[in-house]
């Protein structure tokens, strides 16, 4: 299937402008592995990029979407049909660089028009070499990927096209799946690193980067917590080392089954009896951790705009998710973990998203051990869950104070 390229218009540049606009009319193709083919205009660089295609649906934010290393292995469609009408900045950047390896949008302006702006966004996924394509119906596109599921799929541009649609379609049906892929190490910092609050310490906490966003230890560095940064090859003895007074699982890309060093590694935190607070990738390793499978959604959750219902305080809440994969925990009551005869005890879930009744959050009942399964730190919005922040704050606090009574009372028989 063949889809042309719908009619653009173009209207002139706006006077204020702090960035300069490029005219491109390159040709660039984005082919499914279902064979459909949409035909469009170059955007950002040139040549070929293969990966699972799927589409997100926040109105804003692109820039903090780009940047999200959960996003590694995947071309990205926009479905706000206007983007990079406010460009770029060094301060918006989420990691280190655009993770993603393409970009489709209907309508790229043309113009950058903000007093933040630094660059155009064709500029930032130049620069990061990521190749894009605008000028083709993403809504057909969007809703293709919900009917069929998000697939295998790559865009072609430059001397890309040289080969026939025949041949762009095999190199797409090559491609591994992403069921099955893992991009931790890719995505994780090399070295540890630690990151000091201003004013008073209330904790420490062991942050394990399985492709963390900045906003996450922004959250926790502004409640006082110190912030021990880890690679996600860490060992169990490495992390203890640092002495934490709670362990913070990140968001990250990839199939959670594939991640069994981290799983274990987990496990040997709840042992530990150490707090435990997991968003996204975490909440799903987390669900392993306690003996769950975890399942490879349809076509996912990706947007700035997802009602979940807190089942505790029957409060919903619009949160912003990225995830492919979700945990199979039944809905209704408590379970017992399955993992190893129920040595973790009692689970029960606590977040649920409207959509699709999927599980959005799980907390241990005997273990000081929770997750949620979409971003609470979201830099580009919304924070109607910023409280979970707090309670992993409330965590941290009751171990020091329980820690600091024992000490007491262990002086006071030394004493006696």
């Amino acid at each position: 299937m063949t889809v042309p390229a719908p009619h653009q218009s173009s209207g002139p540049a706006s006077s204020g402008a702090r960035t300069t606009f490029r005219v491109r009319r390159d040709r660039a193709l984005l082919v499914l592995e279902d064979g459909t083919v949409l035909r469009g205009t170059s955007y950002g660089a040139q040549g070929t990029r293969l990966g699972e295609v799927v589409f997100t649906t926040g109105m804003t934010g692109y820039q903090e979407t780009l940047t999200d290393p959960s996003y590694a292995g995947q071309i990205v469609v926009q479905t706000a049909p206007h983007i990079g009408n406010t460009g770029a900045n060094a301060e918006d950047m989420e990691s280190r660089k655009v993770w993603v390896r393409g970009y489709a949008v209907r309508d790229a302006s043309r113009l950058a028009s903000n007093w933040r702006s630094e660059q155009s966004l064709d500029d930032l996924l130049v620069s990061s070499e990521v190749v894009g394509i605008s000028d083709i119906d993403t809504r057909m596109l969007t809703r293709r990927l919900r009917d069929a599921g998000s697939m295998r799929g790559g865009i072609f541009s430059g001397e890309a096209l040289q080969g026939t649609e025949d041949q762009l379609l095999a190199q797409v049906r090559e491609q591994p799946t992403m069921s099955g892929s893992s991009f931790v190490e890719e995505v994780t910092i090399a070295q540890p690193v630690v990151l000091e609050p201003e004013g008073e310490v209330l904790g420490t906490v062991a942050a394990v980067d399985l492709g963390i966003k900045s906003a996450s230890p922004r959250s926790m560095l502004s409640r006082g917590l110190r912030v021990h940064l880890l690679p996600a090859t860490t060992s169990l003895e490495e992390l203890l080392a640092v002495e934490p007074d709670a362990v913070f699982f990140s968001n990250g890309p990839g199939d959670p089954a594939a991640a069994t060093a981290q799983v274990e590694l987990l496990r040997g935190v709840l042992d530990a009896g150490l707090p435990f607070f997991g968003i996204c990738f975490g909440n799903q390793l987390l669900g392993r951790a306690l003996g769950f499978d975890t399942y490879k959604l349809k076509f996912g959750h990706r947007g700035i705009n997802q009602p979940v219902m807190d089942r505790e305080t029957g409060k919903v809440e619009i949160t912003a998710h990225n995830h492919g994969f979700a945990v199979d925990v039944p809905l209704e009551g408590e379970h017992e973990a399955p993992h190893d005869g129920g040595r973790y005890g009692r689970v029960i879930v606590t977040h649920v998203g409207l959509n699709d009744d999927v599980v959005e959050g799980i907390r241990c009942l005997d273990r000081p051990a929770y997750s949620v399964q979409y971003h609470p730190e979201a830099a580009g919005g919304p924070h109607d869950a910023s409280y979970l922040f707090d309670r992993l704050v409330d965590l941290v606090t009751e171990r020091r104070a329980a820690a600091g009574s024992s000490s007491h009372i262990q002086s006071s028989q030394k004493e006696s």
